[in-house]
């Protein structure tokens, strides 16, 4: 973020005017690290899942992370544009777009390891597992549905895509038993 320019006399007025003529900016940023705050809580809790990672596993979490490592540089797009007559549509669904990816690369991570019993651990289903799979794409739908209102409104897609983080908060994924605890009903113990 940058300090706001002001010219001549500086009073609190001015700095205050100063300082609310960028809130776009203050809100990209917050709607952004609320994300990637979000993304990681989640990633963390996917890989509670995971008893054997493979190679595809690997390269599907760097796309991941390649996506979520571009997320400043469309904060800063809409950052900067939000607020702007002209160029407020296209930022936002430039934000948008990368969200889109952000969520298509988590999704195809969780879908990977749902879609091999050797990948997911002992804990979890794989049918229950495949069938919460429906949630990442409740963010995908609400990501998509984004770009398209950016194009109505700048702020009002950032609202969706900072709904969406919201959404995000809550555990949609199952809760990982204690460490010490056996395996499924009907398992027999890795012994």
């Amino acid at each position: 973020m940058k300090l706001p320019k002001l010219e001549g006399e500086v009073t609190p007025q001015t700095l205050t005017a100063a300082l609310l003529a960028q809130w776009p900016s203050y809100a990209a940023y917050v709607v952004s690290f609320a994300t990637i705050g979000i993304i990681w809580v989640n990633h963390h809790q996917l890989f509670v899942h995971v008893r054997h990672v493979d190679r595809t596993l690997l390269f599907l979490n760097l796309a991941l992370l390649m996506v979520v490592s571009l997320i400043p540089f469309p904060t800063a797009i809409l950052g900067r544009f939000a607020s702007a007559e002209r160029d407020s549509h296209l930022a936002a669904a430039v934000y948008g777009g990368l969200m889109i990816l952000m969520s298509v690369a988590f999704t195809a991570l969780w879908r990977h390891v749902t879609a091999d019993p050797n990948l997911l651990a002992h804990h979890l289903d794989p049918r229950r597992a495949r069938q919460e799979s429906a949630l990442f794409s409740a963010g995908l739908l609400a990501y998509v549905a984004g770009v398209g209102l950016a194009f109505i409104s700048a702020q009002l897609s950032l609202l969706v895509y900072g709904l969406v983080a919201l959404f995000y908060v809550f555990p949609w994924l199952p809760e990982a038993p204690p460490p010490d605890a056996g395996p499924r009903d009907g398992q027999q113990s890795p012994e």
